[in-house]
């Protein structure tokens, strides 16, 4: 199943979003993944996030559709040159993987191997041109491929970014290159959002607000000084804060559904940042009113 086609039929697409773990260890994602069964369209899957070696983002994706999870496969520039971008690209689809998100990843220097030697032969604009060149039936030096894959392509955006222009001029090259949809950082300003919705009504694409759990007050600082476009309001900061530690996951929760109700009229679709805290992703579901 491929995202587009729920987008199309006017479906507000939900998606949640696991990280591989760091070793071979799978059943705590397995069952994790359970708790999201019938809640979500589709589950994103990290490409070694953070730069952090861990298990594939594909193998992961391949154990989904075996259990009948829609999942996207979240492939990054970072480690691979275009050989080896549009080979994956093409494994993922032999494998059954429809839904494909397109990024550049972060850099090596914030991860857990920081002597690596990054790649970056391809920045996300040409990854998505790569994948649109694979499904009309060619590699990107112009061979013909024996079989095309057909898939749903999307790519990330950041609203909160300042100036905004930069990244609605990136959006409209995603789009060109071949992005159906958006999934977006973390949004924690409705009207910040709003008015990003309004200068990017000409590209007529489905935009996914992304949502992250506010784990506690010194998260929320920690993203203010570091994470760029992203900004906690500092009522929130201070809710987090007067809460308990026991308090703190039913307070994430009520923020997260609140952001939702909100936001949920200006876009298309929800992404779910959980950050390890995927068993509370269906109480805020619940609770935003939407399962």
């Amino acid at each position: 199943m491929k995202l587009s086609d729920l987008f199309k039929k006017g479906k507000f697409v939900i998606t949640s979003e696991i990280g591989p773990p760091k070793g071979t260890n799978i059943q705590p994602l397995l069952e994790e993944v359970e708790l999201l069964r019938g809640k979500v369209d589709a589950i994103n899957v990290t490409d070694l996030q953070s730069s952090v070696m861990r298990l594939g983002s594909m193998a992961v994706c391949r154990l989904l559709k075996e259990r009948n999870f829609e999942p996207v496969f979240q492939i990054t520039c970072r480690d691979r040159n275009r050989l080896a971008l549009q080979s994956d690209l093409i494994s993922a689809y032999v494998l059954g993987i429809r839904n494909v998100l397109c990024l550049t990843g972060d850099y090596i220097t914030l991860g857990d191997h920081p002597q690596a030697k990054p790649v970056f032969d391809l920045d996300s604009v040409n990854l998505l041109k790569a994948a649109k060149t694979l499904m009309e039936g060619k590699d990107m030096v112009g061979n013909k491929l024996d079989g095309a894959p057909d898939f749903c392509l999307g790519a990330v955006v950041n609203p909160g970014a300042d100036p905004l222009e930069p990244q609605i001029m990136k959006m409209e090259l995603k789009v060109e290159a071949g992005a159906e949809f958006f999934q977006t950082q973390a949004v924690y300003d409705p009207k910040k959002f709003e008015n990003f919705i309004k200068a990017t009504e000409h590209l007529k694409v489905p935009i996914m607000v992304g949502i992250v759990l506010l784990k506690s007050a010194g998260m929320a600082r920690f993203m203010n000084a570091n994470v760029s476009g992203v900004f906690v309001p500092e009522n929130l900061i201070k809710i987090m804060a007067s809460a308990s530690k026991q308090d703190r996951p039913k307070k994430s929760v009520e923020i997260a559904a609140s952001l939702i109700k909100q936001l949920k009229g200006m876009c298309q679709g929800v992404h779910i940042m959980p950050l390890g805290w995927d068993r509370y992703v269906p109480d805020v579901l619940e609770k935003a009113g939407l399962i």
